[in-house]
């Protein structure tokens, strides 16, 4: 059987970020934001970026859709070279890679009409008459799940659940092949959390869509995702599918967070692995493995230097000296 070609291909990705403009910095000051990462993300799949805050998933999904620029390291979607996209050719590829935010009413500009914001994307890539875009975004609507007269109204007329649809309806409309949901549903009601994380799925499955999920929630990635990878401090210590990921963790941090997910059978409790210690800085990360400082596996060796990523199976891999 041939196998089948990613859609998106992460190769070796940096992005340093200059400390320069402080007068408390140095010169060679970096901010290692995001750190030598690769993945890959098969058509019709739902890949998982999960880790702690401020471990660099939002960078990664800037520098994907070119709102910002690497350091190094190589972006391909559908076999194309991302890095080499320059003016027109890097506006056209936008429409096929779209963002659902994090936070519902920050993203949608507060002085136009939903029928407005659903527009502006159709209008900015000359896309259908009027009568042909009206007809696309009455469809959108609907399938989301906002009631007629929405089109009409401003985004503060809307709940918070309301408000994550109209962006959801928002990436929608240009007929993507890739969406990368930034927490869609951390800023929700958990009431609500639930209705956009089975919308999100109904519509993947109709739309054979592709998305990049980022997360902290393990739960919404056992529910949703086909894949996972776990970040820590700029850089993906584990890569597996969904089911090997769950059922064996491999890497001490994966581990970790694993251990903190709450399970209802109080009769199969896994015992809680607590770190100690705080995140390092990405200013000044740790010699050798990032997480020896608060792994309770470390060796010598993990303080002095970096570990390999080690294939465990053909699907699950892992950076711990533990497998080397």
């Amino acid at each position: 059987m041939t196998p089948i070609k990613p859609l998106l291909q992460v190769d070796n990705l940096k992005k340093h970020f200059s400390d320069e403009g402080s007068i408390f910095s140095r010169s060679r000051d970096k901010l290692k934001a995001v750190d030598g990462i690769s993945f890959s993300i098969r058509e019709g799949d739902i890949y998982g970026l999960v880790g702690e805050s401020g471990c660099g998933k939002t960078t990664v999904a800037r520098l994907i859709l070119r709102l910002i620029t690497p350091t190094s390291g190589s972006i391909r979607f559908d076999d194309k070279d991302l890095l080499s996209l320059e003016g027109e050719a890097q506006r056209a590829y936008r429409k096929y890679i779209q963002m659902i935010f994090q936070d519902p009413y920050s993203s949608l500009n507060p002085r136009w009409r939903v029928h407005r914001i659903l527009e502006e994307p159709l209008d900015a890539h000359g896309i259908g008459t009027q009568i042909e875009r009206k007809a696309l975004i009455d469809g959108i609507i609907q399938k989301v799940g906002l009631p007629d007269d929405t089109l009409r109204r401003y985004p503060h007329e809307f709940s918070g659940g309301q408000r994550q649809r109209i962006g959801i309806a928002r990436a929608l409309v240009l007929n993507p092949r890739l969406i990368i949901c930034d927490e869609p549903i951390s800023a929700l009601d958990v009431s609500i959390q639930a209705q956009i994380i089975n919308l999100l799925k109904d519509l993947q499955e109709q739309y054979n869509l592709t998305y990049l999920l980022i997360t902290h929630d393990l739960r919404v990635v056992n529910y949703l995702c086909d894949s996972v990878g776990v970040m820590y401090l700029g850089k993906i210590v584990e890569q597996a599918d969904k089911k090997d990921v769950f059922t064996d963790p491999a890497h001490p941090y994966t581990q970790a967070l694993f251990s903190a997910i709450p399970f209802p059978d109080p009769e199969n409790i896994s015992p809680r692995i607590i770190l100690e210690g705080d995140v390092p800085s990405p200013l000044d990360p740790p010699k050798g493995c990032h997480f020896h400082t608060r792994c309770p596996k470390a060796m010598q060796r993990c303080r002095e230097e970096e570990p390999p990523t080690v294939k465990l199976t053909d699907s699950h891999s892992c950076a711990c000296f533990l497998y080397t």
